[in-house]
């Protein structure tokens, strides 16, 4: 155990250099926060950990070009009390989506592709999809029909496709999840090619649902660049971006800062829906999730996002790339105030969403509880790591409102 925790406090302090020459750190106050309303965060973070609600966290926020708050809480494994160290690596799940994404985009700015294409142009295999309907509602029987047409790339990125990601609790969802991830695919085209063999649960572009779409982007990426994702996203984004903790798969001198998942209640641990990401040997390289990160990594990612495009000097995308991916893609059919854009939801109406934000943010979050935001408008952008089962949509949501009330400028 003590060489776990000098292992991490080693680790930490080479962070906390690094993040010194990367990002200038800044009170709260300098940054346009009240470090006073900021305190409420942690404090709720701690009361969480105190309720037995969570093992721990780390909290970043970044804004008008300083960090203003670096917080560990809590453990790194709270079964082994180890506490959490800054540079603690995470399973970041559907925050997955938003890198492979941008990493599809950089092929889009060297014109491999066009939005509107149909995917069927490069992958094949979905041509010809079928939708399933309930003629009689959705009581009665179902049947297969044509899809009206093959949907594209850009409705791949917004979750427009009629396709599915096998979270839910219905039939289809569930031969989603034991086609797509009960399986043992070898490659990245082996798992879209058992996407491609499900049935859409609607017609492309009508309607908005949760989807493992992002995998076929992965895909698009080994098609157009001729390498698999793990060494395009390493050559293009991880290594220009400093993302040096980022991939589908750990080396052995970076297992011990992994943080382990925290379950409130001990019965998810063992239950079917749950699965862990081995550390090694991962061969399929999504895009719907599989990556592992840091928060200080993450904030690279988001800080070049932000910056439109650009990161220390180096341009990675356009602004105009960057104003496209930020754009609403789907209309009103997402949820109220807030649609899609390509990786991530778009806040379009403050009032419509009910919520603390801005016109423009940029959010998303992953299975295990970790969570980002850009806001442009405020010059912000916030990153809060968890690893706890199952998804708590009001940890970000608290996370969300307890940033924005800070703000004292």
């Amino acid at each position: 155990m003590k060489q776990i925790f000098s292992f991490s406090l080693i680790w930490s302090l080479c962070l906390s250099l690094t993040l010194a020459q990367q990002a200038p750190k800044a009170t709260p106050e300098a940054a346009g926060f009240s470090s006073e309303r900021l305190a409420r965060w942690t404090h709720f973070v701690d009361q969480e950990m105190t309720e037995e609600r969570l093992g721990g966290a780390i909290t970043m926020i970044y804004r008008k070009g300083q960090l203003a708050h670096f917080s560990t809480q809590g453990f790194q494994d709270k079964k082994q009390q180890v506490p959490m160290s800054k540079d603690g690596i995470f399973y970041i799940q559907s925050m997955t989506k938003a890198v492979v994404t941008t990493g599809l985009m950089l092929l889009y700015e060297e014109g491999h592709f066009n939005l509107y294409d149909p995917v069927s142009k490069y992958l094949p295999m979905f041509k010809d999809m079928k939708v399933l309907t309930y003629p009689e509602g959705k009581d009665g029987p179902s049947k297969l029909v044509p899809a009206k047409r093959d949907f594209t790339i850009a409705e791949a990125m917004t979750h427009t496709t009629g396709l599915l990601h096998g979270l839910g609790g219905d039939s289809l969802n569930r031969s989603y999840f034991m086609n797509l991830y009960m399986k043992r695919h070898q490659t990245i085209m082996d798992r879209v090619t058992a996407l491609s063999n499900m049935a859409l649960v609607d017609q492309p572009g009508e309607s908005w649902h949760y989807s493992a779409s992002p995998d076929i982007l992965a895909a698009l990426i080994e098609v157009f660049s001729g390498k698999n994702p793990a060494e395009f996203l390493e050559e293009r984004l991880f290594a220009p971006l400093g993302m040096k903790d980022t991939g589908y798969n750990l080396e052995e001198n970076q297992h011990d800062r992994l943080v382990e998942v925290f379950f409130p209640n001990p019965k998810d641990e063992s239950g079917g829906f749950y699965q862990k990401t081995p550390l090694t040997g991962n061969t399929v390289y999504g895009g719907t999730h599989g990556l592992f990160s840091t928060a200080s990594d993450y904030m690279n990612f988001l800080r070049m996002i932000e910056n439109q495009g650009s990161f220390e000097g180096k341009r990675l995308l356009s602004r105009k790339t960057i104003e496209l991916m930020s754009a609403n893609h789907t209309r009103d059919i997402y949820l109220p105030g807030t649609g899609y854009g390509l990786g991530f939801a778009v806040r379009t109406n403050v009032g419509a969403s009910k919520t603390l934000t801005s016109k423009g943010e940029l959010y998303w979050s992953g299975l295990y509880c970790t969570y980002f935001m850009v806001d442009p408008e405020e010059d912000m952008i916030g990153i809060l790591m968890t690893q706890t089962f199952p998804f708590n949509g009001n940890l970000g949501s608290q996370f969300k409102r307890m940033v924005y009330q800070a703000i004292a400028d």
